[in-house]
């Protein structure tokens, strides 16, 4: 994934080296590199797409054993084979260890196929998992994504009752109950291939909470096109609100079009807060790339002060 949008503080020195493609390269892979460890993380331990993965691998097991069972989660049955609980386990992925619960059945004759019995390492799922969890893909477009992922041994029905699994879990996910009040959020995007028709790379947008006891938490995935503004961030953080956050402290974003305006509308007390990096990016674009070292230096002192008049 590319063209990962950062949060704020996440600036680190540039040393110049090399052409100006390599520098403009070096600038950005330590920038991303320093906001994955201090902002929005994409992988690694509670990460956001160590958490969707989870998510999405449980839903499909899920699917999978309903399938081989041939009834519901609590569904009533007479006779037969039934669920049996479920047992942890730790996969390896492009995104880190996932710990996820797979489903058992008393006969012990359930065999999964997406993670399938003693498999450990699992490839090809980071940029399935987002494009899945990004809103604007049918029902067509996520059933083929997993029929790609279980190849031609699954039959068409057993992929759609995965699919149903996953498009539920998704949902549940997207819509669950969030705290009544956030001390920060942080508004950022990544950018994707997804299909509409053709592939494409749109914008999916991130909001990440800390929460009052100082943890993060991913609290939903908004896919754009690009070109959004003023109504499309007061639809995005109204649900967000109905889902029953009443209060932020503060919201931090790079000042997309129309986002300070709908903050300020659904959270009146809220105070907006422009990324640092995004103000550091913007004032390199006054001077030559072989100055940015020296820019980016010289404006450290500035925006770690503690006040303004120690900036000064």
């Amino acid at each position: 994934m590319t063209d990962v949008t950062v949060s704020a503080e996440a600036v680190e020195e540039v040393e110049p080296a090399g052409p100006p493609d390599a520098l403009e390269d070096q600038l950005i892979s330590q920038l991303v590199d320093r906001a994955k460890a201090d902002g929005i993380r994409l992988t690694g331990q509670g990460g956001l797409l160590q958490q969707l993965t989870k998510k999405i691998l449980e839903s499909a097991l899920e699917g999978e054993i309903t399938d081989h069972l041939g009834h519901e989660k609590h569904e009533k049955t007479r006779a037969g084979n039934t669920r049996n609980g479920t047992r942890s386990k730790t996969v390896v992925t492009e995104v880190g260890p996932v710990e996820i619960e797979v489903p058992r059945d008393r006969a012990g004759s359930f065999e999964p196929q997406i993670v399938r019995k003693r498999q450990r390492r699992l490839t090809g799922v980071d940029e399935m998992v987002l494009s899945l969890s990004a809103r604007g893909l049918t029902h067509g477009e996520i059933s083929a994504h997993l029929a790609e992922v279980y190849g031609a041994e699954v039959s068409k029905s057993t992929i759609s009752t995965i699919t149903d699994k996953v498009i539920d879990g998704m949902t549940e996910w997207q819509n669950r109950p969030l705290d009544s009040v956030y001390p920060v959020l942080f508004i950022d995007c990544v950018h994707v291939k997804l299909r509409d028709g053709q592939v494409a790379n749109r914008p999916v947008y991130v909001v990440l909470a800390v929460t009052v006891e100082g943890t993060r938490e991913i609290l939903g995935l908004w896919a754009g096109d690009g070109g959004e503004g003023a109504k499309y961030w007061l639809q995005v953080l109204t649900e967000i609100k109905n889902r029953g956050v009443s209060d932020v402290c503060m919201v931090v974003c790079d000042g997309l079009k129309g986002l300070p305006d709908a903050i300020e509308t659904v959270w009146p007390q809220a105070i907006t807060q422009t990324c640092v990096v995004h103000l550091l990016r913007a004032s390199f674009r006054y001077a030559a790339r072989q100055d940015w070292d020296k820019i980016s230096k010289a404006l450290k002192p500035v925006y770690t002060a503690a006040t303004e008049e120690a900036a000064t």
